[in-house]
Parts: C-alpha cells; sequence; structure tokens
C-alpha cells in the first residue's frame, strides 16, 4: 500500500498533516488527518477561581482569544447565577463582532483567496497573501491591513488588549466608553460595512463570475451531507453571542434545540487512537462512523452551516446576501463545502451591520456594568459562536467559586469529523488511479480542510493522558548517543 504525505498543511491556525492511502491499484483507501499539538487548558484551570478563566482561556489560542474570553464570561456568570445588566451585554458584543471582523477578513484574504483569486493550482510561491495583493492591487491589499488594524484597534479599546483580553467579570465588564469613544467606534464600523460589502463584490467577480470556480463548488469532489449547526435568537436568525443552538438534519428540517445548559443532553464526544482532537456527534442520532446522509451522527458547525440552521440573518444587508447564496446555490441546505467561504462573507456583512446596531443603541455608554454576584451556584456552561463554530465552555466548581472540572468543545472539535470525511472525498475525487498527483492536486484536497478555517491551536486534547515523545540525546559534537521514545 502506498502512502502520501502533506505534511505540514498550509494556511491554517496550528499544525497539521494528512496521510493518504493508495490501493494496489492506485485508488485512494483512506485519508487520515492528524494534528500532532497538544493543548491541556481543561486541565490547567482546575483549582483556579471561576473569575480568573475568562483571561487564562485568551492563551488558548492568539488567533481566537475573544471567543473563548466570551464563552468563559458567559460560563462564569452562570456560575454565579447572574445575568449582565444590558450595557455590560451589549458591550461584549460589540467586541465580538469587531472579533469576528478582523477573523473573517484574515481567513478570506490570506488563507482563502490565494486558491480563488491566484488559482489553485498556481505555482506554490504564489498562492499566499502578496500573491492575491498582486492581483487585486496593492491599495486593496493596503485597505485589507487597515480594517483588521481598526478592528484590532476597537477590539483594545473594549476589551483592554486585542489578544490578552481583560473586559469580562462574573456579571459584567470592567469599564464602559465614554461618547467620544462611541463616535469613534461609529465612524469605524460604517467602514466594515463598506468593507463587507466590497469583499462580496470581489466574490461575485472572482468565483461566481468564473464559471469553473462555480462548477468546482457545486459538483466538485467537495459536497458532504451533513447535520449544520448554528446559535440562532429568539426568531431562528443567526446570532453569535447569544440564544440556543440549533441544529437541522440533512434536509434542513429541525433535529433539535437547546439552551447552553443542556448540550450534553444532545451531544457527546468520542475519541479515535490516531487523533487528538475528540469527535463530537449528535446523541440521539448515535455514532456509526464517517458517514454522511440523514441516519448519521456527524455535523458540522460552521459559517455555512449556521446559515443553514437559521432562518435568516438579523441585519437587512446581511439578509439580502443571505438569500443570494441560497437562490445561486439551489436552495436550503446548502451542503458544498466551498461555499463556506461565501457564507463567511455573509458573516463579516452581518457582524458590521450588527456592531452599528450597537454602536448606535442608548445602552452603550450606560453606567451599569456590572449584576452584583449571587451563591455560586457550582456549575456553568456558556456558549458563543466562534468563527470556526459553535463554542462551548463548562465549568464545574465548588462551594467557593475554585474549578474542579472544565469541558471546552470548540468549532473546530464540532467539525473534526467532518473535517476527515472532507478529506477523504476530495482525495478520492481529485487523485486518479495510476497517477502521481501534482502539488496542485495536493493543494486542492487541501482545500477541503480549509474551508472550515480551523484552529488546532485550540481543539488539540490528550486523549491517552500522555503525549507520544522521542528524545535525542546528543554529545557536545552532535553526535548520537542516546534515543528514549515514549
Amino acid at each position: 500500500m502506498k502512502r502520501i504525505t502533506i505534511d505540514p498543511i498550509t494556511r491554517l491556525e496550528g499544525h497539521g498533516k494528512i496521510e493518504i492511502f493508495l490501493k494496489d491499484d492506485g485508488d485512494v483507501d483512506n485519508v487520515y488527518f492528524q494534528v500532532p499539538e497538544l493543548r491541556g487548558f481543561e486541565k490547567f484551570v482546575e483549582g483556579r477561581p471561576v473569575a480568573e478563566l475568562s483571561q487564562i482561556v485568551t492563551k488558548i489560542c492568539g488567533v481566537c482569544p475573544g471567543c473563548h474570553h466570551m464563552a468563559s464570561g458567559k460560563a462564569a456568570d452562570a456560575v454565579y447565577g447572574v445575568e449582565p445588566p444590558p450595557t455590560a451585554k451589549k458591550l461584549r458584543e460589540l467586541f465580538y463582532m469587531a472579533h469576528f471582523v478582523h477573523s473573517h477578513i484574515a481567513h478570506f484574504y490570506a488563507l482563502a483567496a490565494p486558491d480563488f483569486v491566484v488559482g489553485p493550482d498556481s505555482p506554490k510561491a504564489e498562492r499566499n497573501i502578496l500573491g492575491v495583493i498582486g492581483k487585486v492591487g496593492v491599495e486593496i491589499g493596503t485597505e485589507v491591513l487597515k480594517q483588521r488594524r481598526i478592528a484590532q484597534e476597537i477590539q483594545a479599546l473594549l476589551g483592554g488588549h486585542q489578544t490578552h483580553v481583560v473586559m469580562n467579570i462574573p456579571g459584567g465588564v470592567r469599564k464602559g466608553i465614554t461618547m467620544e469613544e462611541r463616535d469613534d467606534i461609529e465612524q469605524k464600523v460604517r467602514g466594515f460595512i463598506d468593507f463587507a460589502k466590497f469583499s462580496l463584490k470581489i466574490f461575485d467577480d472572482v468565483v461566481l463570475g468564473n464559471k469553473d470556480y462555480v462548477d468546482l463548488i457545486v459538483n466538485g469532489p467537495y459536497l458532504l451531507n451533513l447535520h449544520s449547526m448554528g446559535l440562532v435568537d429568539a426568531n431562528n436568525k443567526v446570532n453569535f453571542y447569544d440564544g440556543k443552538v440549533r441544529v437541522v438534519d440533512v434536509n434542513g428540517n429541525e433535529h433539535c434545540k437547546y439552551a447552553p445548559n443542556e448540550y450534553l443532553d444532545y451531544i457527546e464526544e468520542r475519541v479515535e487512537p490516531w487523533s487528538y482532537l475528540k469527535f463530537p456527534f449528535l446523541k440521539k442520532k448515535g455514532w456509526s462512523g464517517f458517514v454522511e446522509g440523514q441516519d448519521s451522527g456527524v455535523y458540522h458547525a460552521t459559517p455555512l452551516s449556521r446559515l443553514n440552521a437559521a432562518d435568516g440573518m438579523a441585519t437587512p444587508l446581511a439578509q439580502i446576501e443571505y438569500e443570494k447564496l441560497f437562490k445561486t446555490l439551489g436552495g436550503k441546505p446548502v451542503h458544498a463545502t466551498l461555499a463556506m467561504h461565501w457564507a463567511r462573507l455573509v458573516e463579516l456583512l452581518y457582524a458590521a451591520e450588527r456592531a452599528l446596531e450597537l454602536i448606535t443603541d442608548p445602552d452603550i455608554t450606560g453606567k451599569e456594568l456590572k449584576t452584583p454576584l449571587g451563591k455560586v451556584v457550582g456549575e456553568g456552561v456558556g456558549i458563543v459562536e466562534a468563527q470556526r463554530g459553535t463554542l462551548t465552555h463548562h465549568y464545574w466548581t465548588d462551594e467557593k467559586g475554585i474549578v474542579t472540572k472544565a469541558n471546552i468543545i470548540v468549532g473546530t472539535t464540532n467539525n473534526n469529523a467532518a473535517i476527515c470525511m472532507s478529506l477523504k472525498k476530495a482525495a478520492q475525487g481529485l487523485i486518479k488511479k495510476g497517477e502521481i498527483p501534482s502539488e496542485g492536486i495536493l493543494n486542492m484536497i487541501e482545500m477541503a480542510f480549509r474551508a472550515y478555517d480551523p484552529c488546532f491551536s485550540c481543539a488539540t486534547h490528550s486523549l491517552r493522558g500522555e503525549m507520544p515523545m522521542e528524545v535525542l540525546i546528543k554529545d557536545s559534537n552532535g553526535n548520537l548517543i542516546d534515543r528514549i521514545s515514549r
């Protein structure tokens, strides 16, 4: 049996490799997606006051620290049995919209666009952000950097720091904003809306205007019929910060809808010996393996999943783009993996519009920033939509609020099984019997996971309680003396 290894895979957050095993006749037999890194935050936080966790967990990942900060802050609220006042909740959500704008711009232009703007089989040295700028122009590249910088500035103002966020405390936030700061942020988020519309126009021109790209999205080896998960508000509209988790099946019918503290009734996790990532699945469907279809327990939680799971967007311009996406791709739900890139841009517009709603809300400059803490309940769950999927933080504490146990299910963990299945399907569709796959073909296989915008720094867990390790002992001249393996 022949093996093809893609290591390292490129344009993702974290590290990973793809192992493709071919049969003797050259057909793809199986594909394994492996992540050779480990995070241990569920153990790190044990013994710490729950009030500290929202600052500790931002260190899980430098790409999505705001997601962990928000989910953790909501879980801490629940541990104390309190709900933040309206101003505090709106400040939190405003920070979060800036966080989404920053991340979605980064993924589309730096990680996804090289495949579409530059070309999936273009020379490897050109498939990067510099290649994108070479195609679209320096002015656009400059604007990309400008909008990301502005989003970071808003996060730093509201959160105390754009990465090491400190804004949340149990029951509220540390500080509010002045009218001058409000006016400055309003001007900036209006710019987000213009840039989001501009980005959708680029997608319309470059991707939807190219018949080959559209055919690749709709008819290529990237279709995967799975259930879809996403957070929705009371009207079943997309919401990133608050609401209930809704799951629709492969036909678009509601499978379940649950509050954060009910997630264990609907989601179960399993492990495989070849991965540090767990594999969540729908408990009521059960685990029947890495299979797609109505009877499978596998789901995905992505920008496209959120649009599939919702009845629409909560802002007007994003709603127009939402309707266009589904009309163009044949109606809901859409199972085209590469359409996640389009959905991400619809979400970019929603985040910009929602930021404008929040910054123009009179409550945003209110003075009531914290609800007095109640008695420790002892357990709390916080759920938000991270850029990469539904994020759950679950903490158990003693009567003093000291954490005794924690469980974190990140967006990429929700998508782990789906990513593995997408890679296998892409490899089987792209690798031809008897032919050595080109570098361009291998990149097109990578495109199957890149659509998920996975973040493995967040997602990895040690399943066996230890990490395989090899220690090489050398003398002062660099000669190998001993090799110790675990």
